[in-house]
C-alpha cells in the first residue's frame, strides 16, 4: 500500500469536490437531469454520510475494534430517499461534508504505518483495511465523475440558446 499516494488522492479529491460544488445555488443543487439521477445536493449528502458512517468508521472498525463489535451494515442507496437528501440545505451539507473530510484526513495521517492486511468477514465477504482505504479514494472518483456530469448539464442549460458542441463530444 502506497499510503502517501492514496492519502494525497483523498486530499486532492476534496479540493476537486470543493471546486465542483462552489457557488452552486440551492435550486441548482436540487436539480436532477432525470428522475433516476442524483442531484448535486444528493451527492454531497451521500458523501457526508459515507464519510461519517462508512469509510472512516469501517476502517477504524477493522484496525481497532474488530472482535469487540460487529460490522455495521449501511444503506447508502436507500439513504438518498429515506433521509430526504434533496430536501436539505445545500450550503449546510456542503460545509458539513468538508468538515467531516478534514476530520478524516486528520485521523488518517496517523495511520501511515497501519497493517493494511488486517481483514474481517462481512455479509459481502472478506475485506481488508487496505481494501477500505483504496475504495475510499476510488469512491471519491465515482462521485467526482457524477458531479462533472451534473456541471455539464448546468453549462448546457445556462448557455441556451447556444450550444457547447464546439468543445467536443460528451
Amino acid at each position: 500500500m502506497k499510503f502517501t499516494e492514496i492519502y494525497q488522492e483523498l486530499v486532492n479529491s476534496t479540493e476537486v469536490i470543493r471546486a465542483l460544488t462552489a457557488n452552486v445555488s440551492q435550486e441548482e443543487a436540487q436539480s436532477k437531469p432525470t428522475p433516476e439521477t442524483w442531484s448535486m445536493l444528493e451527492v454531497v449528502c451521500h458523501l457526508y454520510d459515507e464519510e461519517r458512517e462508512d469509510f472512516r468508521d469501517h476502517l477504524d472498525f477493522i484496525l481497532h475494534r474488530k472482535g469487540r463489535e460487529t460490522w455495521k451494515a449501511i444503506d447508502p442507496q436507500g439513504w438518498v430517499t429515506s433521509r430526504k437528501y434533496n430536501e436539505r440545505n445545500f450550503v449546510e451539507m456542503h460545509t458539513k461534508f468538508l468538515e467531516e473530510r478534514e476530520k478524516s484526513l486528520d485521523w488518517l495521517i496517523d495511520l501511515s504505518r497501519a497493517d493494511w492486511d488486517i481483514a474481517c468477514e462481512t455479509h459481502f465477504g472478506t475485506i481488508s483495511a487496505g481494501d477500505v482505504f483504496a475504495s475510499w479514494a476510488a469512491h471519491d472518483n465515482l462521485h467526482i465523475r457524477q458531479l462533472v456530469e451534473l456541471k455539464r448539464v448546468q453549462i448546457e442549460q445556462a448557455s441556451q440558446p447556444y450550444s457547447p458542441h464546439y468543445a467536443g463530444n460528451w
